[in-house]
């Protein structure tokens, strides 16, 4: 043990040697960032479970931790009107939450969204089916981009159609 009480003592006169004292402040850049990121990432959590847990959601297997981390995840109502969107949205296309609760998710689309795929998916949500599709959406600043959307009908304990939940990234 004395070994690395004199290591301890080296490390600490080699520091209090040192003309800098004090971390860079640019380092508190990437840790503020690190941290919003966590938080945001359980508010998400939170937000996505008191949904589930209010509306009595059908237990499914969808891994949400891992979805938040690498995919932005949007939940509409019965009637397709947005209630929730995961804080990395705005990475993908420059919109907020709270620039999109309460709109539909076609806010996304606009001339080059295919309306053959558009079609598609319509139906599958009609006939309250999951699908898989890569659309041409918009980004709030008016560029296109690819997105992969896995959609799923979200069903309460009675059996009912409750939500309609989306997994979405950037193809």
């Amino acid at each position: 043990m004395n070994n690395f009480r004199q290591y301890e003592e080296a490390i600490a006169l080699h520091h209090n040697g040192l003309s800098v004292k004090t971390a860079p402040v640019v380092c508190w850049d990437f840790h503020n960032e690190f941290l919003t990121s966590v938080k945001s990432f359980f508010l998400d959590l939170n937000k996505l479970d008191s949904i589930a847990t209010k509306n009595k959601w059908v237990k499914n297997n969808w891994d949400l931790k891992n979805s938040l981390n690498d995919e932005v995840i949007i939940v509409t109502d019965s009637k397709l009107k947005i209630v929730f969107a995961s804080h990395n949205i705005a990475k993908m296309n420059g919109y907020v939450e709270a620039e999109v609760l309460g709109k539909s998710p076609k806010m996304f689309q606009g001339e080059a969204t295919n309306q053959i795929t558009s079609n598609e998916i319509r139906r599958a949500i009609l006939d309250q089916q999951p699908f898989e599709k890569t659309v041409m959406n918009y980004k709030k600043n008016g560029d296109i981009y690819a997105c992969l959307i896995k959609g799923f009908p979200v069903f309460n304990i009675k059996g009912e159609l409750s939500h309609y939940i989306a997994f979405e990234k950037a193809a």
